[in-house]
């Protein structure tokens, strides 16, 4: 349910609205970020209206969510409470979804639950690796450490999505001008050379026939042209899901420039964990598992689990690592000697750290030059297009003279 929360300034009289999606006007209250110097009237959006907010506003902001945690971070840093330190974060952030989590967390802790099984009722915002990571922090007593690294990370996801929605302006407008094109064709001057050719007796080139179908579907089916459209939709929409999907991370690991993005996005991941936890003094087999559960590919899900057994089985941690390193790919063997180095000078945390950044360094990089490599693809699908059109145009014009000449 989505309150709507008008706030009305004592001393100036200026009223602001708020939008919070929460079960309770004492929760609305909350996550509206009502300060002591405002009133306020509740009252509750329904039917079309909130059709239209629920439609129009996101449910997973990634900038909510880096604001909210890097605002965490901030308030334990400076040992406000727990409670306090939440509804503080109702200002920082947009969406009337994330009000209304900041408003239920904050309630939640009132009624004494920890901020980890608070956040694990709200799954499509928190993942099981953030609620397993945050659940590590209470453990070891440094959420404000965790809480800032999460606000990191979502920092440079958000700056790498944002590169590659920028990125895909163009290619999207070309894309946008060439289909309209196409179906301009296809009502106009595709009909007239068919009718034309179907009197000569004579058979069209193939890309002018392919162009022929494209029409006909559009003339009595038109509603196929909407299905790639709504298939886009909803890949994009539930791309998160799919992504969790182990067959969809095994492929794209296999794909030459991706798979090495993801990999080294992985790792640095799970071995900033595994040092943070480390060096938390978290026993080192509950420091595996926590970075298991963590770990939001499956292949570094199954490697961290495999160290964890081999540990308890009695293996030292360089061992166990060299044993499991297929599944580190090819820089599994480096980071094996790295952990054999460490083992010798009891600087485990900080080489585990080192690796992290150096890998974190190369992501950053990579996103610098998201659009110089968004760049030749598009212009391969745009020669591509205009390849095909102008051949599918003027071959039925070339070949005119021929069927009009053509022997009985």
């Amino acid at each position: 349910m989505i309150k709507k929360v008008s706030l009305t300034n004592i001393h100036t009289g200026r009223k602001s609205i708020a939008l919070v999606e929460t079960g309770t006007d004492e929760k609305a209250l909350i996550g509206s970020g009502k300060t002591p110097v405002e009133t306020a009237e509740i009252s509750d959006v329904k039917g079309l209206d909130e059709t239209i907010q629920r439609f129009t506003n996101k449910r997973n902001s990634l900038d909510d969510r880096v604001a909210l945690f890097n605002g965490l971070a901030k308030c334990f840093d400076r040992n406000i409470p727990i409670v306090k330190s939440f509804q503080l974060q109702a200002n920082r952030v947009k969406t009337p979804r994330f009000r209304g989590v900041v408003a239920d967390v904050a309630h939640d802790l009132t009624q004494g639950e920890k901020i980890s099984d608070s956040m694990e009722k709200k799954g499509d915002i928190f993942t099981p690796d953030i609620v397993a990571l945050i659940r590590a922090g209470e453990e070891s007593g440094r959420l404000p450490e965790i809480f800032r690294r999460l606000g990191a990370s979502q920092k440079k996801t958000s700056r790498i999505l944002k590169k590659l929605k920028s990125g895909m302006i163009y290619p999207a407008v070309v894309t946008c001008l060439g289909i309209g094109v196409v179906i301009t064709m296809s009502f106009t001057l595709v009909p007239a050379m068919t009718k034309l050719y179907d009197s000569l007796g004579t058979t069209l080139p193939l890309a002018t026939r392919m162009m022929r179908s494209f029409s006909d579907m559009l003339l009595h089916q038109p509603w196929l042209a909407l299905l790639p459209v709504l298939g886009l939709y909803l890949f994009f929409k539930n791309w998160g899901r799919i992504a969790r999907i182990p067959s969809v991370q095994t492929f794209f690991l296999k794909l030459p420039a991706v798979g090495m993005l993801v990999r080294k996005s992985a790792s640095a991941v799970g071995f900033r964990t595994l040092a943070l936890l480390i060096e938390a003094n978290v026993r080192l087999t509950s420091a595996l598992e926590i970075t298991a559960q963590t770990s939001w590919h499956h292949h570094y899900r199954i490697f961290f689990e495999k160290v964890k057994n081999h540990i308890l089985a009695g293996l030292t941690l360089p061992d166990a690592f060299l044993i499991e390193s297929h599944w580190l790919g090819e820089d599994g063997r480096v980071i094996c000697g790295l952990m054999e180095t460490a083992a010798e000078t009891g600087s485990g945390t900080e080489l585990l750290n080192e690796i992290a950044e150096d890998y974190e360094d190369e992501l950053d990089t990579a996103a610098n030059q998201i659009d110089k490599l968004i760049e030749p693809i598009t212009i391969i699908l745009l020669g591509t297009l205009v390849g095909f059109l102008i051949y599918a145009i003027y071959a039925p014009v070339f070949s005119l003279g021929d069927a009009l000449l053509k022997k009985p």
